[in-house]
């Protein structure tokens, strides 16, 4: 509750003042201004004298700052085990911004047919390079891109493909694996 000399603060308007007295749920305060202005209790907030040190050290929670300067434990994940020969898959982002350097201009069809234009020449790449496994990073979106995506990759015999690690890439990518053939 508010004492009379109390220092105190409205709460929804820049104001600060001393109260002059207190009547049921109504103080009257005198504002820094000199105005005498009457608030409800819970429209104010008491502001602590913090001149005196030795009570502004009182209130300091050591045990809190502690907590605070802890080191956090490191969170534990599955990592992927990798032989130590293995080259990491090449990672393709089809993002419209990662393609072209202004999409201004473009409609919705334009940057579809670019994406999965760009998704086939890669296809078509690590075939003929015997390259085993690369990373489509498409994002989440609506799933245009994904579906047709997914579309693309299921015209191939020679291609498997899943979603992408969620750990590495979240919901947004996919992972193809290429079958190697006999030449």
């Amino acid at each position: 509750m508010f004492n009379k000399g109390d220092k105190v603060s409205v709460l929804d308007e820049d104001m600060n003042g001393v109260v002059l007295s207190v009547k049921d749920n109504q103080v009257t305060i005198e504002t820094e201004d000199g105005f005498v202005m009457t608030f409800n209790v819970k429209e104010l907030i008491k502001i602590n004298n913090t001149s005196n040190l030795m009570d502004s050290i009182k209130r300091i929670n050591v045990d809190e700052i502690a907590k605070e300067k802890e080191i956090p434990k490191a969170r534990s994940f599955v990592k992927e085990k990798k032989s130590k020969h293995e080259i990491p898959a090449p990672e393709f982002d089809l993002h419209i911004e990662k393609l072209v350097p202004n999409k201004r201009g473009m409609s919705n069809y334009d940057i579809l047919t670019l994406q999965t234009e760009t998704a086939k020449r890669h296809i078509e790449f690590a075939i003929r390079n015997r390259i085993p496994k690369i990373v489509f990073i498409h994002g989440v979106g609506e799933g245009v891109l994904k579906a047709e995506l997914d579309f693309l990759l299921g015209r191939y015999d020679n291609i498997a493909f899943i979603e992408g690690n969620y750990q590495k890439y979240g919901q947004g990518a996919t992972e193809v694996f290429i079958k190697q053939s006999a030449m």
